[in-house]
């Protein structure tokens, strides 16, 4: 059977070999084209049932052919006897068969050759419980190949028949289809290879793209003989004894689609003419890509915003609608625990560098916030916002300025705010967007790159920092064991040297530490208590927690390992294709379940997930609201434009670049883009969250390509052998305002959310730089520049552009990554979008 590929019932009749690609012997193709030449042809046959087709093809054969009445109505018996199909069956089903049924046997795969005693096998019950009707595409017709040797021909029957419109043939298929295409050849028994290997030819033919529109549209029978030679003039010949015609041929990962291969051989066009006009159709919605509109001027006010409102309108409706399936929960528990992550991360740098103006509960409620006003009214609202390194630098010296000349820091960041909006709107009037045109592949990998690299960075920062927090004891001895200890002290130390000495003394007499005299202490006494009653702690095991550090790295890894390893989940070739999708659907959910699940059973004080549990300001001293004229001078609102002006240019350019990626056409993403909106609303958040004290928030570049990857569409049915088709992003609005609405009842939820540990956290956060890292093609070259050439994949661009060039600009842009980490990691880090 073919439904884009070759499969053979094995030796034994138990099963379907693997798909693979036909190997023909050329012969067969000529052969094949002598039976369309001189054979019986019925073109757009109108005929409502198998019978009265098998008689029109009997009696429709030329006057020097035609066939006997008795050989006629014995073909005709033949023809028309029940057929018997190979059943797909699963592992319980072949278990549960004890026996061989006597329908069994070795010429299973040869339906047309079958014995009358087993007529029920491929009944129509046998059709509707087939399985394999999954595997076939929707729209897809049934073509029949029949072909065998028969005892009372003393010459071949050959019939190819075209039928005017599908018709269901009872079951003559092995799933219920509608039939198009018949083609017969019987013939003495001599020469019955040869009709094998034809009607191989045939049923390749037919699973052809090209091939099938010249058949559709054939009115005569050069037409289909001129569609047989523009498939011959494709044909890639294998010379004989170079390689093992036994082999089966693996189907590739990827074709060539229709479309290319009518732009290169147009031969069948010409000889079609009916052919052109799907051909062109195949060409514009495949092949060239459509112009941005989203970034082209109209050369009013506001007019590339109305265009964006215009565009986004229609489909907001299916923005909530659309989001109704499994995989939607999977994606909002994923970038949920990545966000609040992300939230408490930034919320306790911002802590630091303010003074606790803002921290952890304002970043929270500023997230939840900010997030759901974006996702309800922006233009791409799979975007995920969120407090980026380039504002914390600037909080952090617009902190110190503020210090320093002894002005609000609140009041200053309100006008600042205010001024950064009115910037924003004068950018969306004037369709400042339109220069995201001119970004280019250099310009969108270095910035995914170098996000892509701080969230690996920083996830390895905090585990390694786990050490100072719960270190190990470097010094251990198992020798000295019996010195080591720690006692609860309520005196102050005499002498602290003699207090905590060392033990690595490799003498076999240690020496046992010298305590001053303690006074009695309660027996029991746990740390947290004899600290909180005025203690202190002595002893050379205090501040050592090893098995911590040990299960944290190792929570961490195996976090990271579990979401890669189910993920590529789907690509497996254990379980169901069901099975797999789900499980690749929920990798993550289940790597963070698995993990946690580890942690409990240990027990051990892993550092966990803490969110604040009070709605009050982190500063006693400030509150929800920021007024504008209370503490400052009133030039201040004046001079807030000029560290406006650098911080819209901040937010422009790593809104816009992010914005940028995740618009990319192999995204396939049908409702457009929206940088004017997308601009307008990080603008108006800007007023809000100023006012009110909060962190200020663009596009996270990585937790939008993790949304983005988590809500991949792929085709629900395949042909066997062909891997799943990409049909692009679940495009929706629901997610994203679900992740952030989770975000701000969190505050709520502080009870559950204390069970994750933060090494799984941190893990999650490596899984996306990697997977972000990995999705760009620099990376892909720079493994180029560590492969010899003969072991390099067959990549598009290097059949196109010397090996040398691409190393080149390979090495060009490494440099130029290098350099903006370098600057990141100064406090020139506010300019770095503008260094992008």
């Amino acid at each position: 059977r073919w439904v884009k590929f070759e499969e053979k019932v094995e030796d034994g009749g138990e099963r379907w070999s693997a798909p693979h690609v036909p190997a023909l012997p050329l012969q067969s193709l000529f052969q094949l084209r002598t039976c369309l030449q001189k054979g019986t042809m019925l073109l757009d046959l109108d005929a409502p049932s198998f019978k009265e087709i098998i008689d029109k093809a009997l009696s429709g054969q030329p006057e020097e052919a035609e066939l006997q009445t008795e050989l006629r109505e014995r073909l005709a018996a033949l023809l028309l006897r029940q057929p018997r199909h190979q059943p797909t069956k699963s592992l319980l089903r072949l278990l549960a068969e004890l026996g061989l049924s006597p329908c069994r046997g070795r010429h299973g795969a040869r339906p047309w050759l079958l014995h009358p005693e087993c007529p029920a096998a491929a009944s129509l019950s046998f059709q509707l419980r087939n399985r394999f009707k999954k595997k076939v595409p929707p729209g897809a017709e049934a073509a029949h190949v029949a072909v065998g040797e028969v005892e009372f021909l003393e010459k071949p029957f050959t019939a190819f028949i075209r039928l005017r419109r599908g018709v269901a043939l009872g079951s003559l298929a092995e799933v219920a289809l509608p039939s198009r295409f018949l083609f017969i050849l019987l013939g003495p028994r001599a020469e019955v290879k040869a009709y094998h290997e034809v009607g191989r030819a045939m049923a390749t033919l037919l699973t052809d793209e090209l091939f099938q529109r010249v058949a559709r549209r054939a009115e005569h029978r050069e037409d289909l003989i001129a569609g047989m030679e523009a498939f011959l003039d494709e044909l890639t010949v294998l010379p004989p004894r170079k390689w093992d015609p036994s082999a089966r041929i693996l189907p590739p990962s990827c074709l060539l689609s229709p479309h290319r291969r009518t732009a290169m051989h147009p031969l069948d066009r010409q000889s079609h003419g009916n052919g052109d006009t799907a051909a062109a159709g195949d060409r514009a919605g495949l092949g060239h890509p459509c112009s941005r509109e989203e970034l082209e001027r109209t050369g009013r006010l506001f007019g590339g915003l109305l265009r964006d409102i215009q565009r986004k309108a229609p489909w907001y409706g299916s923005d909530f609608s659309d989001a109704l399936h499994p995989q939607c929960l999977s994606a909002v528990l994923y970038i949920y625990l990545a966000t609040v992550t992300n939230a408490i991360t930034f919320g306790g740098m911002l802590g630091d560098a303010t003074a606790n103006m803002q921290g952890v509960l304002e970043s929270f409620l500023g997230t939840a916030f900010a997030g759901s006003i974006f996702c309800l009214f922006s233009g791409q609202p799979l975007t995920i916002l969120s407090s980026t390194g380039p504002m914390l630098v600037f909080e952090r010296l617009l902190f110190s300025f503020s210090q320093d000349h002894s002005l609000d820091y609140l009041e200053f960041r309100l006008w600042i705010g205010l001024w950064v909006a009115f910037f924003g709107m004068v950018l969306v009037a004037t369709e400042a967007s339109h220069l995201v045109r001119y970004f280019t592949r250099f310009t969108e990998e270095g910035f995914c790159a170098l996000i892509s690299l701080i969230f690996i960075y920083d996830s390895l920062k905090k585990m390694l920092s786990l050490a100072d927090a719960f270190p190990i004891n470097w010094q251990y001895r198992l020798d000295n064991v019996t010195s080591y200890s720690c006692v609860c002290n309520f005196r102050r130390l005499l002498n602290p040297i003699l207090a905590c000495p060392t033990t690595s003394a490799p003498s076999s007499t240690p020496l046992h530490p010298v305590y001053p005299s303690p006074p009695a202490a309660p027996a029991g006494l746990s740390r947290s208590q004899c600290l909180g009653q005025g203690g202190h702690l002595l002893g050379t095991s205090c501040q050592y927690v090893p098995d911590v550090t040990l299960v944290s790295f190792l929570l961490f890894g195996g976090t990271f390992l579990s979401c890669t390893a189910l993920k590529r989940f789907r690509s497996s070739r254990y379980f169901p294709a069901g099975v797999r999708k789900l499980v690749s659907d929920f990798a993550i959910i289940l790597a963070i379940l698995g993990s946690c699940a580890i942690d409990a059973t240990l027990g051990l004080e892993t550092p966990k997930l803490l969110v604040p549990s009070e709605l009050k300001p982190t500063n006693p001293a400030r509150g929800w609201i920021v007024f504008p004229f209370r503490a400052n001078p009133w030039w201040v609102c004046l001079v807030s434009a000029v560290p406006a002006i650098l911080v819209t240019i901040l937010i422009f350019m790593d809104q816009q670049i992010t914005a940028v990626i995740l618009n990319r056409r192999e995204y396939k993403l049908q409702k457009g883009a929206g940088f004017h909106l997308d601009l307008l609303c990080v603008s108006f958040l800007m007023v809000v969250t100023s006012a009110t004290g909060l962190p200020w928030y663009v596009s996270a570049t990585v937790i939008s390509l993790a949304h983005m990857e988590s809500l991949r569409k792929e085709s629900a049915t395949s042909a066997p052998g062909e891997h799943p088709e990409f049909l692009g992003i679940r495009e929706q609005r629901l997610t994203g305002l679900a992740v952030f609405v989770l975000t701000g009842v969190s505050v709520f939820m502080a009870p559950v959310l204390k069970h994750i540990p933060m090494p799984v956290l941190y893990g999650v956060f490596l899984h996306m730089g990697v997977a972000a890292l990995n999705s760009i093609q620099l990376t892909d070259r720079v493994r180029l520049l560590l492969m010899p050439a003969k072991h390099q994949p067959d990549l598009a661009y290097l059949r196109h552009v010397p090996l040398r060039r691409v190393h080149l600009f390979t090495v060009i842009q490494l440099l130029c990554l290098a350099l903006l980490w370098v600057l990141k990691s100064t406090m020139a880090a506010i300019i770095f979008p503008v260094m992008v």
